[in-house]
């Protein structure tokens, strides 16, 4: 099993969209996904004939891309069989045949352009401006999962997922709104997680055989803040401070943290320095760098600080 380095930004503006059409047991996504349904432009309403609420949509239109470009490209080269298929599929779950989808499937030209225009614009509205809060929960949320699994193990881990799985055997049983069952063999797990999803486990077979298991992130994007007025962390430690441990769940030399923080090198080796004697976070040299990270004691911090 592995964890995601990187949010995907094409798997989180499909998840979001499918967020945006639930109306049940999810009230903390209730002012966000009023927000985004008066701001989702016209030209980004055709993603959603695609995405059910259930979590469901066609594999090839959320590849676990790097970034827009790339994954755009990998949308607009799905070969017409497969994209046939996934339409086939979602239309069979519960999203409607519309003429436009029927155009997709037949593989018309003018039809994936409007898809192409639609995930252009759903990113520019939904993700772009997210980023930098979808990014460092992201890796707040992948570097508290590492420490779980490093501590208490792999089937720890998977557990704590959602509050449905279990173990049975060597079976990994979870809550799901149809019967599926997956087979590894062999290939293993990616476990990224979603600031845009909090629900159920979602599972997607990749090309390269391996199994895709997105979950619930403890801190969903609408309680996350930069930093807001009444920040505990940043009334702890100082909002300096409190970016800086954010920022060190990865980690960063004195310079690359210096670039991040806009401050000279000097301000960024006082700020670390106090970090590390308040236990928040370790230092290691390495020539002439010297590497900075989150200790537990500031993951705990962070986690909490943010829940």
């Amino acid at each position: 099993m592995t964890v995601a380095d990187r949010p995907a930004p094409l798997v989180e503006l499909g998840l979001a969209l499918e967020m945006l059409q639930r109306r049940d047991a999810h009230p903390v996504f209730g002012p966000w996904r009023q927000r985004v349904a008066r701001t989702l432009p016209r030209s980004a309403r055709p993603m959603v004939q695609l995405v059910s609420p259930l979590g469901a949509g066609p594999l090839f239109l959320d590849p676990p891309s790097h970034d827009l470009e790339e994954g755009l490209d990998q949308i607009l080269s799905t070969a017409r069989a497969r994209a046939r298929a996934e339409l086939r599929r979602m239309c069979a779950l519960d999203r409607p045949l519309t003429p436009w989808v029927r155009q997709l499937a037949d593989g018309d030209r003018d039809a994936w352009q409007v898809l192409a225009q639609a995930v252009r614009a759903g990113h520019a509205s939904v993700i772009a401006g997210a980023w930098p809060r979808i990014r460092a929960g992201f890796h707040a949320e992948v570097a508290w999962r590492s420490r779980i699994l490093a501590r208490q193990g792999l089937h720890a881990t998977l557990t704590g997922l959602a509050p449905s799985i279990r173990w049975r055997g060597m079976t990994l049983e979870a809550a799901f709104p149809r019967d599926l069952d997956l087979t590894l063999h062999g290939h293993g797990i990616v476990l990224q997680p979603s600031l845009f999803w909090a629900d159920h486990l979602l599972a997607a077979p990749q090309d390269d055989g391996r199994l895709l298991l997105i979950y619930p992130a403890v801190t969903p994007l609408p309680l996350r803040n930069t930093a807001p007025p009444d920040d505990p962390l940043a009334a702890l430690v100082g909002s300096t401070r409190a970016l800086a441990l954010r920022l060190l769940v990865r980690q960063h030399t004195t310079a690359g943290l210096a670039r991040e923080l806009a401050v000279s090198a000097a301000a960024a080796s006082m700020q670390a320095k106090i970090l590390r004697e308040a236990g928040l976070i370790v230092s290691r040299r390495d020539g002439k760098a010297v590497w900075h990270w989150c200790t537990p004691l500031g993951l705990d911090l962070l986690v909490h600080g943010s829940a």
